[in-house]
């Protein structure tokens, strides 16, 4: 079993999580926002024209490259049923626990007829460190020769600050489109590669936490 989880661990190129940003093997950062939909078919044709022009001119106006990322999973109704539960526990009044009662059966009956999907659209937004040709090889960004703990810190400070400018290029290119935009922190990151690599495993404990840390 241990086996196999190393394994796998192998294709993962993230070597840490560290203050909200992934750290790849190979040196690269990497921010991810969160990213609010926004209801295109409720907008008059010159609205519609008006986000499209914006988002196109967002798009010409970057010098590097970005991804966006839709994850589709099943809604998970549970929680809302429980709350309703409780609910229909803690309410004195008959005709009130009828009422609440009949909801619940017509939600859990509806939620298992339909197939209702949560979306969440990301952006992933990428900084690679320019690769430096030395006389013992070619070393690039975060790793790369015996630096001491002190120089990797001020290492990713300085590459930390490139990627930071450029979350903020793509931050307020979002918003003037219209969409809303937060960027993720450790935990968040953490929890969304989790939920990434155990789709059947969601109401587990997170683990990816003690394999990749959370400096």
């Amino acid at each position: 079993m241990a086996t196999n989880a190393q394994a796998t661990q192998g294709f993962v190129p993230i070597k840490e999580v560290r203050n909200g940003t992934i750290v790849l093997k190979d040196g690269g950062l990497r921010a991810i926002l969160l990213a609010s939909s926004v209801n295109f078919a409720l907008k008059s044709g010159d609205e519609q024209s008006a986000i499209i022009a914006q988002f196109q001119q967002f798009l010409n106006s970057l010098d590097f490259t970005v991804q966006f990322f839709i994850q589709s999973r099943k809604l998970d109704i549970r929680p809302y049923l429980a709350l309703l539960e409780d609910r229909y526990t803690e309410q004195l009044d008959d005709l009130m626990k009828v009422q609440i009662r009949s909801y619940i059966n017509y939600i859990r009956e509806f939620t298992d007829r339909a197939n209702i999907m949560a979306k969440s659209f990301f952006v992933v937004i990428p900084y690679d460190p320019a690769v430096i040709k030395r006389e013992g090889g070619i070393l690039g960004g975060l790793i790369g020769g015996n630096r001491t703990r002190e120089e990797e810190a001020a290492n990713f400070e300085e590459h930390h600050q490139q990627l930071s400018q450029r979350i903020s290029v793509v931050e307020q290119g979002l918003v003037r489109s219209g969409v809303r935009v937060a960027e993720l922190g450790t935990e968040e990151v953490i929890e969304l590669f989790y939920k990434l690599f155990n789709p059947g495993e969601l109401e587990k404990p997170m683990q990816l936490a003690k394999q990749y840390g959370t400096a």
